[in-house]
């Protein structure tokens, strides 16, 4: 019998991996640069156990106290038991708390507490250096303005 190692034709030799031809699609580039932003935003902000989700809604609650959870979800684009989740684990945290609006017991208003609130000022103060940062890595303010400006094109 015929050794089948022997019978095979000898694999092609693969190329070396090429990404280039993602590299000019804008979505692609958005999500590689977003990827990479919110690496450096976890990497900042690991003293604060803060993930950027948990950044937005605690600004978006600061604020706007007595918002409902719906309107920050949606504000953030983030599904409802996703969302729930989140709270959950800010509230476990101090840092959120739920209060029912008079008159609505079917929802929500979501308030900072007082540590909350001290910890959303230390955090703003580091978030406040890391978009310095970005700015400067787009060489300053105008081109900060532009690249927002060519982002809502994009987004409408």
């Amino acid at each position: 019998m015929d050794n089948p190692d022997q019978t095979r034709p000898p694999k092609p030799r693969r190329q070396r991996f090429d990404p280039s031809s993602v590299n000019e699609i804008i979505g692609y580039r958005l999500r590689r640069t977003q990827l990479r932003i919110f690496q450096q935003f976890i990497a900042r902000f690991a003293e604060y156990d803060l993930r950027p989700a948990e950044y937005s809604v605690l600004t978006l609650i600061a604020a706007n106290p007595g918002s409902k959870q719906t309107e920050i979800a949606e504000a953030l684009g983030i599904k409802r038991a996703n969302f729930v989740a989140l709270i959950n684990g800010l509230e476990k945290r101090g840092l959120t708390e739920r209060r029912q609006p008079a008159g609505d017991r079917r929802s929500n208003a979501l308030f900072l507490t007082p540590s909350g609130e001290k910890f959303v000022a230390k955090a703003n103060a580091a978030q406040a250096d890391f978009e310095a940062e970005c700015v400067a890595k787009l060489g300053g303010r105008r081109a900060r303005d532009q690249l927002m400006a060519l982002l809502d094109l994009l987004a409408d």
